[in-house]
């Protein structure tokens, strides 16, 4: 292999490999300029649209879940109802801090005002008054008459006419989004106004137009709810020329040519799914044929200009590049010639160091992320919901197996703070002196006989065991090691705690029932007092608890199928509950523990539920003597299901239609407010008393998205403003916004919009400079 024949070939090559793209682009550029201008313009002008829309319909969704919030607001409640005076301060004080809550920055209100025409009285910014003798009683009150409960409406600003901006200039219109009152009740009374000036209008849509473009943004009735022009505002579509009938803006979306003073017009237009609002913008096509001459022109500058440019570097970079080749042929053959001068080979091993650095950073990160799956397995081993096949496959996974296979016997140790009083630590301290605590036994306990404790139902709970003692000796050297976990907790931490030990056990499908073992034993420190170690043999002289094998996870998932009113699952996991429950051999009365706590346990779900049993069961004798009655398994399997579980799935069917849009509501509500904070589904679960599965389920079928996704967009969205508007570093923005640093959401923000936040920030503050 010559140098000159090797280097000529890939000169040549790196030439065609320049020029051939270069001249079909230019040439193809040059002849499709003229004719996809226009198109490419128009669906420029589409996706302008489509952020218009998705800034106002943003804007406007968060005051229709601002009002909903006022309007169901239990100030409002109380004060609707009543014939509100001027001497009621209390009343109309609480009214008066909802309604100024609701007009924050985000949902761009300049004014709020509550209309009972019932009561007579009228409350808003500038005070309270006698409705009919408001100057303009009649036109408020004929918003009655619109069609809808909630309705958005462009209304004279003369209206709400405010005392306080008496010599102030004011947009002679508003958006108004008017809900009849009161919203849970059909016989309507009320009215009440969320208004948005239509001066604000251009802040929200956030675009300027440019020099040749006209955007009009028209409501339902086709009139203009914002305009290039502010004194079209309040008329009819057709009086702007550009839109000879509405027929023309038929359909979701579209564009028409008008002509408009002998001038040649294409308008594009896009229908809103919200509010059915028209988002329309109409460019001349003299301004379109002129960008065209203008890129033909540069494009055939531009070809002339990358062929002298990648001709050079293929021609240089050719004739570098074949210098570290050259190292690497002698480096190969034994022939090793170094140079001082760094090449792409210098590069290459900077990359496989910054690769290893990474490696590294993940292996650590990998590594918390595997603790946290292991402390999540150790819990559902100690709530019993897992199967024994998947525990034994779960103790190989995070390697126990080989460390516990000689174990015999097994137990746990359940560790909980006494008390607080009368110490230096304030609750909101007991999270971190749990983990402190843990921290503490796994250094105090040797490895080789515990598995990882977990803070677990405001305990530190751990398995122990020892394949070289026998029971007594086993039972000897946990007594030693509780004493040791007590001293060194009341030495480090000036805390007393109490240890609960269970029975030995030597079946890890039987763990949930050692701990509940050693939190039974804990109970008797009501007459034992604080800093004692409990043994359940002791307290129950030590006859282990009969195990039913009660199946808790089979429970779980009926109940879960019940709240989700999914009959045929219902029925399937009611019937394999009592396949479990009666094939064990016992007594009929040995019988009544676990279908009584069936029972029970529905009642409580019931109840949690916020159902109240009168609206499925009618008066008579109790359910469970009812239960008492059945004598055949079947007949028992037949009563659940047709006495409760059925009229049970029937009666959440029937919320799910109201509870479904309520959830979404308040999910979002809570996005839109607390974006900035670390918001999971689980999180949201467990305050709203959902299970997080439900919760996500019904979040998706309302949104379409999961809500993982759009709390992303939303954050997303809010990066971009926060870039836009505002001298945020990327730093303080990632951080805010719940990125575990800067460079990952770096990297997201460079995939979604193809550059980087910089490169974002000021490409759009040149637009709007």
């Amino acid at each position: 292999m010559g140098k000159s024949n090797f280097l000529t070939k890939m000169t040549v090559f790196s030439f065609v490999l320049c020029i051939v793209p270069v001249m079909i682009i230019g040439f193809s550029s040059y002849l499709n300029a003229s004719r996809e201008i226009k198109k490419q313009v128009n669906q420029s002008q589409h996706q302008i649209l489509s952020q218009m829309s998705s800034n106002v319909e943003q804007t406007l969704q968060t005051v229709k879940h601002a009002m909903n919030q006022l309007v169901d607001s239990s100030a409002m409640s109380r004060v609707f109802g009543s014939a509100l005076t001027e001497q009621d301060f209390i009343q109309y004080q609480d009214l008066r801090k909802e309604m100024l809550n609701t007009q924050n920055f985000y949902t761009n209100l300049e004014d709020v005002v509550i209309v009972n025409l019932e009561q007579n009285w009228m409350m808003k910014n500038s005070g309270f008054y006698q409705f009919d003798k408001y100057l303009h009683y009649s036109q408020i009150s004929n918003q009655m008459l619109l069609l809808n409960n909630s309705s958005w409406v462009l209304n004279n600003t003369l209206w709400f006419y405010s005392e306080m901006k008496a010599n102030v200039d004011v947009c002679p219109y508003t958006i108004s989004l008017v809900q009849k009152l009161p919203s849970y009740s059909s016989y309507k009374t009320g009215m009440a106004f969320a208004n948005i000036s239509s001066c604000a209008m251009p802040s929200i849509i956030n675009y300027t137009p440019r020099q040749s473009e006209t955007v009009m943004i028209l409501d339902d009735q086709d009139r203009i709810v914002y305009h290039n022009d502010p004194g079209m505002i309040g008329q009819y579509a057709r009086s702007t020329g550009f839109i000879p009938n509405t027929m023309v803006l038929q359909g979701k979306s579209g564009q028409y040519q008008t002509e408009v003073d002998k001038k040649d017009y294409t308008a594009t237009y896009l229908r809103s799914d919200m509010n059915n609002w028209v988002y329309v913008s109409i460019i001349s096509i003299d301004s379109l044929t002129k960008e065209a001459v203008k890129i033909r022109n540069i494009t055939i500058a531009t070809v002339i200009a990358l062929l002298a440019v990648f001709m050079t570097l293929a021609w240089f970079f050719s004739r570098r590049m074949y210098t570290p080749i050259q190292k690497l042929v002698r480096q190969t053959t034994g022939n090793i010639v170094m140079s001082a001068k760094d090449n792409e080979f210098d590069i290459i091993s900077n990359s496989f160091q910054d690769l290893f650095t990474s490696k590294t950073r993940l292996e650590q990160e990998s590594f918390r992320y595997l603790q946290q799956a292991r402390d999540f397995f150790l819990i559902r081993l100690f709530q019993g919901t897992m199967r024994k096949q998947d525990i034994l496959e779960k103790m190989e996974q995070f390697g126990y197996l080989s460390k516990i296979k000689d174990w015999n016997p097994y137990s746990v140790l359940v560790v909980q703070i006494d008390t607080l009083d009368e110490t230096h630590y304030r609750k909101e301290d007991i999270d971190l002196l749990l983990f402190a605590v843990q921290n503490m036994i796994e250094e105090l306990v040797p490895e080789e006989y515990r598995l990882a404790p977990v803070v677990f139902d405001s305990t530190v709970s751990l398995i122990v065991g020892r394949s070289d003692l026998p029971v007594e000796e086993f039972n000897t050297w946990i007594y030693g090691l509780t004493e040791s976990i007590q001293q060194m907790v009341l030495s480090i931490l000036k805390l007393t705690v109490s240890i609960g030990i269970s029975l030995p056990f030597t079946d890890l499908k039987n763990t949930h029932v050692a701990f509940r073992e050693g939190l039974e034993a804990l109970k008797h420190r009501i007459h034992l007092g604080v800093g004692v170690i409990i043994h359940y043999a002791h307290m129950n002289r030590g006859l282990p608890q009969q195990n039913l094998d009660y199946p808790w996870l089979t429970e779980s998932e009926l109940f879960d199928a019940i709240r989700l009113a999914d009959e045929e699952k219902a029925r399937h996991l009611l019937q394999r509950l009592m396949t479990v429950i009666f094939k064990h051999e016992m007594t009929p009365q040995e019988y009544q523990v676990p279908i009584n706590k069936l029972l029970n346990n529905t009642l409580v779900m019931i109840q949690e539920s916020g159902v109240r049993l009168n609206q499925l069961i009618e008066g008579g004798e109790s359910l469970y003597e009812e239960l008492q009655k059945l004598p055949l398994a079947k007949e028992i399997e037949d009563w659940f299901w047709s006495r409760i579980i059925h009229p049970l799935i029937l009666l959440f069917q029937e919320r799910q239609i109201s509870q479904y849009q309520n959830i979404s509501d308040i999910i979002l509500d809570r996005i839109h407010r607390e974006y900035d904070k670390p918001l999971t589904i689980e999180g949201l679960a467990a305050e709203l008393h959902y299970n997080a599965n439900y919760l996500s389920s019904v979040f998706r079928n309302q949104t379409g998205q999961t809500f993982s996704d759009y709390l992303s967009a939303f954050r997303f969205t809010m990066a971009k403003k926060w870039l836009i508007e505002t001298d945020m570093t990327v730093k303080e923005i990632s951080e805010r916004l719940q990125y575990q640093n800067s460079q990952n959401f770096i990297r997201s923000f460079r995939k979604q919009e193809e550059m980087t936040p910089g490169q974002y920030r000021e490409l759009h503050r040149k637009m709007y400079t």
